[in-house]
């Protein structure tokens, strides 16, 4: 036994990870076959793929770009006649810094770097060069402070490479050349690596420099979060006008089937006609926001209901079967139009839960202002005095709020958006009621 478990460790220290035979055991000196050829092969390509890669010389572009920057403006002051590099070079670094500031003043000038920039040094990310005119001055100062980098790094790659090329020609062609030959390719593959980090190096200092200003990411995060919340009150939006619209439509159909009833049936459909162009009207209403078109636009209207009309709402309920007893303590125009409109949603979510789950038995609903808030209230009383089982089948314990279901959730999420709070959840005094409170300030409903 001992000698079986031995030779079974063996095996899977000698198994090669990923190898596809299972139980096949490698002894170490096949090790050095094919398969291990393969990690010298990937050193290779690490060394060599930067070296032939398009974005290494789209890099270098952009080095050379400001490189033929300087030499222009040495040309033409102070020259090279007659200097020596040092007179050259202390006259032309004070005049190219003095006009490259200048030039960083100008806000279109960060946006024009920032377009060539994302071009052709081919950042990971767009996002991370920055591509809007300056606004502030922490932006023209690091505009500023970019120029400048950039023409001094293009500057000394453009001169290496000048004079790189020169020696090495000069030696390969000259007398000695035969000498010098076996020194070209090392000499070459250094130099190619010295481009890869020069332009490296100018992109992470486009990335520090150019990149979003922390006003500018605040923007950006704002805008996110933005549309994020306006997609998810789209979702809530046809979550409860297209659940209700649906709920109705299903209590209709099969209490028409099963009653029979020709007046009774001819009823449920006038209902499901109604409902369903409700329906549409909604469905309508949310693509028109999808599409950003405007308001009113090809004759579409995009206000949504609001608190005014849900007596119509309470219609729609009563003729699923459901009596309605709703008492609405709201002066007319007490309502900013987006705290009506949320609450319209609530409500109506709330009476389509009780025609899901209690379908036919009362509800009550309860809207009022007191002490600055609206107070929305809506009970229905369970069949048997039980407990509403959430979607997915749990049921909560008693007194508790309900866990589970989007359409409570959307509840929850519409009433902290605007500043309140939302309960549901079986009655604490034993009626065997399913009771939804919500409270909203009217002072954040604007």
């Amino acid at each position: 036994m001992p000698k079986i478990t031995a030779r079974r460790n063996a095996a899977r220290r000698n198994t090669v990870p990923g190898a596809a035979v299972p139980g096949a055991a490698l002894s170490g000196a096949a090790l050095s076959g094919p398969a291990g050829a393969a990690a010298p092969g990937a050193v290779l390509s690490r060394l060599f793929a930067p070296l032939v890669a398009g974005v290494t010389y789209a890099r270098l572009l952009h080095l050379i770009v400001g490189w033929i920057f300087v030499g222009v403006l040495v040309m033409i002051y102070p020259g090279t006649y007659g200097l020596g590099l040092g007179e050259i070079l202390s006259e032309s670094i004070v005049l190219d810094s003095v006009l490259l500031a200048l030039v960083a003043l100008i806000p279109a000038a960060r946006r024009a770097e920032g377009v060539q920039a994302r071009l052709l040094l081919v950042p990971d990310r767009e996002e991370d060069i920055a591509t809007e005119p300056s606004r502030t001055w922490a932006d023209r100062r690091r505009t500023a402070g970019w120029l400048i980098g950039r023409v001094a790094l293009g500057s000394v790659v453009g001169f290496a490479t000048a004079l790189g090329l020169n020696s090495g020609i000069g030696l390969l062609v000259g007398p000695d050349g035969l000498r010098y030959l076996p020194f070209a390719p090392p000499a070459a593959f250094a130099f190619g690596w010295f481009l890869v980090y020069a332009g490296r190096l100018q992109l992470a200092m486009a990335v520090r420099l150019l990149g979003p200003s922390p006003a500018e990411r605040l923007a950006e995060a704002e805008l996110r979060a933005e549309r994020l919340l306006e997609r998810n009150r789209l979702a809530r939006e046809l979550h409860d006008s297209i659940g209700h619209a649906l709920t109705v439509t299903v209590l209709q159909a099969g209490a028409a089937r099963e009653v029979g009833d020709p007046a009774f049936l001819a009823k449920a459909l006038e209902v499901i006609e109604e409902t369903g162009r409700q329906a549409m009207d909604d469905l309508e209403r949310t693509l028109v926001l999808l599409r950003d078109t405007p308001a009113g636009a090809n004759g579409v209207a995009t206000e949504q209901p609001g608190i005014d009309q849900l007596p119509a709402l309470f219609d729609t309920v009563r003729a699923a079967g459901s009596p309605v007893e709703a008492r609405i303590e709201v002066p007319a125009g007490a309502l900013p139009g987006v705290l009506s409109r949320e609450s319209y949603r609530i409500v109506q979510e709330g009476v389509t839960n009780a025609l899901k789950y209690a379908p036919g038995e009362p509800v009550e609903v309860r809207i009022a202002v007191r002490a600055g808030q609206l107070e929305l209230c809506c009970a229905n009383r369970l069949p048997g005095g039980g407990v509403r089982p959430p979607a997915g089948g749990t049921r909560p314990a008693s007194g508790g709020a309900r866990k589970g279901g989007k359409g409570l959730r959307g509840i929850r999420e519409r009433a902290t958006l605007l500043g309140g709070e939302a309960a549901a959840g079986a009655a604490d005094d034993g009626s065997g009621e399913w009771v939804l409170n919500v409270r909203l300030p009217l002072r954040l409903g604007s």
